[in-house]
């Protein structure tokens, strides 16, 4: 039991390290992929640079992903289980970063 009275191996609920999240997320094709993405400084969570695969995320956190072509950004609504395929990765997270459909509409009148 640690301090606060929670079993040692128990790990927090709802809260999970960020390179395993990107891995599960199938934001990034390899864990040690997502490791040295965030090593290299390209992802953000609630704005501020993070540099260390182990920072543990919670729901609602918000990431800035640097990619090769594009910036994503995207709200953490859940964390992973297992790395499965997409559309179960796809419950794992809201992407801010896609245009609204309704809008790109609004220019036909």
């Amino acid at each position: 039991m640690n301090d606060d009275g929670k079993p040692a191996t128990q790990p927090d609920a709802g809260r999970q390290r960020l390179d395993k999240w990107l891995w599960y997320a199938r934001v990034i094709k390899s864990r040690s992929g997502a490791a040295r993405l965030v090593e290299a400084g390209h992802v953000r969570v609630n704005g501020a640079r993070i540099e260390t695969p182990a920072k543990t995320l919670k729901v609602g956190d918000v990431l800035t992903i640097a990619l090769d072509q594009q910036v994503r950004v995207l709200k953490v609504l859940a964390p992973g289980e297992r790395r499965g395929p997409y559309p179960e990765a796809r419950l794992l997270f809201d992407d801010l970063s896609q245009p609204d459909r309704a809008d790109e509409n609004h220019d036909a009148v």
